[in-house]
């Protein structure tokens, strides 16, 4: 073979590598899309790890601060284990007041409020990759900031995120404007070129 074929033969086989990396790239993005965008995903739910502060008014020895279990249960005096899973903290303030009214305190009043959060878990191309708190009214934007940012290979149109609440555990593809909740995994994806 001359010169010419070799250089012609080495030019194919890099633009065929080429395209073979870039399409190697699109296929691991191909996860459905989140319809979702920022304050549509709803109230927050309470789950495993949120820490509680329940007050039962006029009555300082029922109230203080409390922890969801591992099954999604808070222990409280006198009525014993509430479920607070999946509940937002208005359907747990009632709940609470229900059973407390059920032989225990005459017309109780209460509230609970949510101390800290669950985390959330961000990873892929940021700077700072991990578990963080959640604050209310959270987007995967925010999410990236609070990872220190991107990193100059960063992908910063979509991010991929996996519900905590799903119970599938299905990766989306989602905007940057989308909701990020506790549990939630968010990936931000690398850009090949």
């Amino acid at each position: 073979m001359n010169r010419r074929h070799v250089i012609r033969a080495l030019g194919q086989g890099i633009g065929l590598a080429a395209l073979a990396v870039a399409m190697v790239g699109c296929a691991g993005n191909d996860a459905p899309m989140e319809t979702a965008s920022a304050g549509q995903i709803g109230e927050y739910h309470l789950g495993p790890g949120d820490a509680l502060r329940v007050i039962v008014f006029g009555e300082e020895q029922l109230s203080g601060e409390f922890r969801v279990d591992g099954t999604g249960k808070v222990a409280m005096p006198l009525i014993g284990e509430v479920s607070a899973k999946d509940r937002n903290t208005r359907d747990l303030e009632k709940e609470i007041a229900t059973r407390l009214s059920a032989g225990y305190v005459k017309d109780p009043k209460v509230s609970v409020e949510v101390l800290n959060h669950r985390p959330f878990f961000i990873l892929g191309e940021v700077r700072n990759p991990g578990q963080y708190q959640y604050v209310n009214g959270m987007t995967a934007l925010s999410a990236v900031a609070m990872a220190g940012g991107y990193t100059y290979r960063a992908k910063e149109d979509y991010v991929l995120i996996t519900r905590g609440s799903d119970p599938k555990k299905e990766l989306r593809k989602a905007p940057i404007t989308t909701s990020v909740m506790p549990d939630d995994v968010v990936r931000v994806p690398e850009r090949y070129f």
